[in-house]
């Protein structure tokens, strides 16, 4: 299989339930994908930037221990490790609360070789916020030119849309860079006052991005592909925590694209039939993270998926 990129956040997940705390995890949207994928042994490597104190100590020692190569995060000092409070409804979903403390100079890091065949997992608002917008446009242009399939989980928070139009340019930008887009239904109602897939796909998706998959919670996913689309149904289980499901979602499609051998210049090719074997992944690599109260598949689930036919 290929090797995995991902750039995003870092932060350190404090679960709350009936108001006391019940667990603390490393986590961050695409930190969650990545830790899946480690830990289903892809070669996977992570660029983001954690403070130069314990928690980002655990958070450096949590992506080593799960088989992530994490020589390009940057430990900095003159900061804090950014935290993370969910507050778990009865229905199990999160509502957030952040605490962040970062120095002026930011994601000091030399970013990794990029090769033809590489994938490379972005989003959230890491990559659009401005204070880091012009380094990770860069690895985005550099990891474009170089022949990596990018994978952009939009990932857009609630917190952020007041800031929504000052930030559509760079949005915009990540869209035309990426070979598949992946968005949820809370993205689009914050960024556009819309949940419509298909409205969503025409007028705002298409016209950048060919490949697009549309998640809504419990709801089915959908996936547009030109003229082609096709409906999935979310697997049931007991729902333990959403914290991590839609990041999950992405680490099974993308181990999806890796077990189907298919590299940027393949994707078009891809049948409807591969594309149900990749999106079956995600919904599986979900359906399992919400059974748990950690953002990520566990070792053990992910040794015995590893045996598991998909094509």
């Amino acid at each position: 299989m290929g090797r995995v990129i991902g750039i995003g956040e870092t932060v350190l997940d404090i679960l709350f339930k009936n108001s006391q705390p019940v667990k603390a995890v490393p986590g961050g949207s695409v930190y969650n994908s990545i830790i899946s994928l480690g830990r289903m042994g892809v070669d996977a490597s992570f660029i983001s930037e954690v403070g130069d104190d314990k928690v980002g100590g655990m958070i450096l020692e949590h992506l080593r221990d799960s088989g992530v190569d994490a020589s390009a995060v940057c430990s900095f000092s003159g900061g804090k490790s950014p935290l993370s409070l969910a507050f778990l409804n009865e229905e199990n979903d999160a509502e957030y609360l952040f605490y962040k403390d970062y120095p002026n100079n930011r994601l000091e890091v030399d970013f990794p070789e990029i090769k033809a065949g590489d994938i490379v997992l972005y989003g959230s608002y890491f990559v659009l916020n401005p204070v880091l917008r012009a380094k990770t446009k860069a690895f985005l242009e550099y990891a474009h030119e170089h022949g990596a399939l990018l994978y952009y989980d939009i990932n857009f928070r609630k917190t952020h849309m007041h800031e929504r139009i000052k930030l559509s340019e760079a949005l915009i930008e990540n869209l035309e860079f990426a070979d598949i887009v992946r968005g949820s239904a809370d993205d689009f109602r914050y960024l556009y006052d819309s949940t419509d897939a298909d409205k969503i796909y025409k007028e705002k998706i298409m016209f950048y991005c060919r490949n697009f998959i549309f998640t809504s919670g419990s709801g089915d996913v959908r996936l547009f592909k030109g003229k082609e689309s096709e409906r999935y149904a979310v697997k049931k289980v007991d729902v333990v925590s959403t914290v991590g499901a839609g990041d999950n979602f992405n680490a099974g499609v993308v181990y999806g694209l890796l077990k189907s051998g298919v590299d940027r210049d393949g994707l078009a090719g891809l049948t409807m039939e591969q594309w149900n074997g990749i999106i079956g992944c995600g919904l599986d690599f979900s359906a399992h993270a919400c059974t748990l109260i950690e953002n990520y598949v566990d070792k053990q689930w992910a040794e015995e998926y590893k045996l598991k036919t998909i094509f």
